[in-house]
């Protein structure tokens, strides 16, 4: 039997109409400015991110939004993120989709919290992260379980290089897992979901 320790400090917030309870879980991170990270067209058209909106409005928080996070997430966006999130002084990252917009929100919380310090020399392990900054999560596709895990990836196509961090910062504040936003999935996505739910696990 091999010994072994288990911790996941995310807090999972699941169930239908657990979209709701995102002031709640802004304010038990005591959240006051929120920049909220999502990816291609389909948080819109589906009419999330307006929700998103209005419970960010509703709970009087300001807010900022960056958008277009491609699969394979790309650090340039990432950085153009930090330089927002910077400017914008947000204390809370809020990612709005799945895998690669979670890894955008973590690299971005790393970069607020350390402007000083360009986010991919984290990634090339020449600068040690100890720092970041809180992370909520809104997920819309379960697949990598970068909701609650300790890792990230990032692709910096100038040096055609992808490469993951895992560190305990890169765990989100909380995770919204909200079924009725996973129902509304293509059935190619959902395949592509288990697939990669599948790859993770082994």
């Amino acid at each position: 039997m091999r010994s072994f320790e288990y911790c996941v400090p995310t807090r999972v917030v699941f169930g239908t109409d657990s979209l709701e309870k995102l002031p709640a879980q802004l304010e038990k991170s005591k959240a006051s400015r929120v920049l909220v990270v999502y990816g291609g067209g389909s948080a819109k058209r589906s009419g999330l991110l307006d929700r998103v909106f209005a419970l960010l409005d509703e709970a009087l928080l300001p807010y900022d939004s960056i958008g277009g996070v491609q699969p394979n997430p790309r650090v340039e966006l990432a950085r153009e993120g930090v330089k927002r999130a910077v400017e914008f002084r947000a204390d809370l990252i809020l990612a709005v989709g799945g895998g690669s917009v979670i890894d955008t929100a973590k690299a971005i919380a790393h970069g607020a919290a350390n402007p000083e310090t360009d986010i991919w020399e984290f990634w090339k392990r020449r600068e040690v992260l100890t720092r970041s900054t809180p992370v909520g999560v809104i997920l819309t596709i379960p697949a990598s379980g970068s909701e609650t895990s300790d890792s990230a990836v990032l692709t910096n196509e100038q040096e055609c290089e992808k490469r993951g961090l895992n560190t305990d910062l890169n765990r989100p504040a909380f995770a919204i897992l909200d079924p009725k936003l996973a129902m509304t999935l293509p059935p190619r996505q959902v395949s592509c979901g288990v697939a990669e739910i599948l790859m993770h696990t082994l």
